[in-house]
């Protein structure tokens, strides 16, 4: 099913070329420059979007063996990933149970037991309190009640997801309507994690609408890659999740072959974004790659901050492993200094009221639906379908 999905997304590519046409909503969308600098609606987002629903927080190709962990911190919720003996996730909250210290402050690593630095309480793998120091000193404690609190955790398609507060289980069926098939072509737990760096940017939605835009292409990217990219964009969506491709001339040479031999690696070019956070950019420059970029809200209303990691398909050899380096550095370069630069400028334009509203054209339907589905999330609607 998930291959059929590709193919059906190249013969409508294929019908764009030969139409010479793109994706075009009804119409032009307008929306209210305050979205992007209202500290009260920046804070409903983060209750209502970024604490309720799932979010990409791991690769399972940085989790691969029993004990592995990451820790980070979104929208304020300090989070520890880790990969148990039985082969599973878990996501907690990264604060332990006698002061609320948190218990691991390395961004990753490898344990079976974590330690918290304050006062030295330790906890297993799945998240129970085992050991208090000085027992005898401290007093009676429950360990069954006294341990770490649990997040809803799923994974699928080599990507980790995690639920900001505790609640019932993920159901990632009902999140993702069916863009996990499609994405598990990619294969992402074998890949192999080469790099990661954090970028500083704008309010959340400037960044991602950068994701969802290919409009501008060939414009603010002219002096690096842009002028050899379309300004013209086809949409696929899976309920609020997009894949965003441009009519692409190479798919031509597929049209009259049997679809069996219709190459799957071209079939996933394009950029794949997860809503309401992740972007996963394809690249082929000798050696097959993706650009996982995951964008966080900031502390306030216009800062956001993007991890960026370099994923490659395999392991690099050293002959391989320069030009890695340099399309880590291009890129890095392009999201810093093009895109995100642009977007801080964008931030503070808006801050001063001058325009009361922002357009989303006919041709840039991913802004317009991410936006629609934004603003039934904070009007309280269709909260069934983020978390289960």
């Amino acid at each position: 099913m998930s291959r059929d999905e590709l193919l059906r997304m190249a013969r409508r590519n294929i019908a764009h070329v030969k139409a010479d046409t793109i994706d075009q909503t009804p119409d032009v969308l307008r929306v209210p420059a305050a979205n992007y600098t209202d500290p009260a609606r920046f804070e409903l987002e983060r209750e209502r979007v970024w604490k309720r629903t799932p979010l990409v927080l791991a690769l399972s190709a940085e989790l691969r063996e029993p004990g592995d962990f990451r820790a980070l911190e979104v929208a304020g919720v300090p989070v520890l990933l880790t990969r148990g003996s039985d082969g599973s996730a878990r996501a907690f909250v990264n604060s332990c149970a006698h002061r609320g210290a948190q218990i691991a402050v390395e961004p990753s690593g490898r344990a079976r037991r974590f330690v918290c630095p304050y006062h030295a309480w330790s906890y297993d793998e799945d998240g129970a309190l085992v050991g208090v120091y000085a027992r005898k000193d401290f007093g009676e404690v429950d360990p069954a009640c006294h341990g770490l609190v649990r997040l809803p955790v799923a994974e699928r398609a080599g990507l980790i997801w995690a639920v900001l507060r505790p609640g019932p289980p993920i159901d990632l069926d009902a999140f993702l309507c069916g863009y996990d098939s499609v994405l598990g072509q990619f294969d992402f737990a074998s890949w192999h994690l080469f790099a990661r760096r954090s970028v500083p940017g704008p309010n959340w939605k400037i960044a991602y609408d950068g994701y969802l835009d290919f409009y501008h292409l060939p414009i603010l990217h002219k002096a690096t890659f842009g002028t050899d990219l379309p300004n013209r964009a086809l949409y696929d969506a899976f309920g609020p999740h997009q894949r965003v491709s441009f009519p692409n001339p190479r798919l031509l040479r597929f049209d009259e072959r049997p679809e069996a031999n219709w190459d799957t690696r071209e079939l996933l070019a394009g950029v794949w974004t997860i809503f309401p956070h992740v972007s996963i950019a394809t690249f082929d420059a000798g050696t097959r790659a993706v650009l996982v970029s995951q964008l966080f809200p900031g502390a306030s209303v216009g800062e956001s901050v993007t991890v960026q990691s370099y994923l490659l398909a395999k392991e690099p050899d050293p002959s391989e492993r320069e030009a890695a380096e340099k399309m880590f550095e291009l890129l890095g370069y392009v999201v810093r200094e093009e895109d995100y630069a642009t977007g801080l400028r964008q931030q503070r334009a808006l801050l001063t009221g001058a325009r009361s509203e922002v357009l989303f054209g006919r041709n840039e339907g991913g802004g317009q639906r991410f936006h629609q589905h934004l603003d039934r999330l904070l009007a309280g609607h269709d909260e069934g379908d983020s978390h289960g």
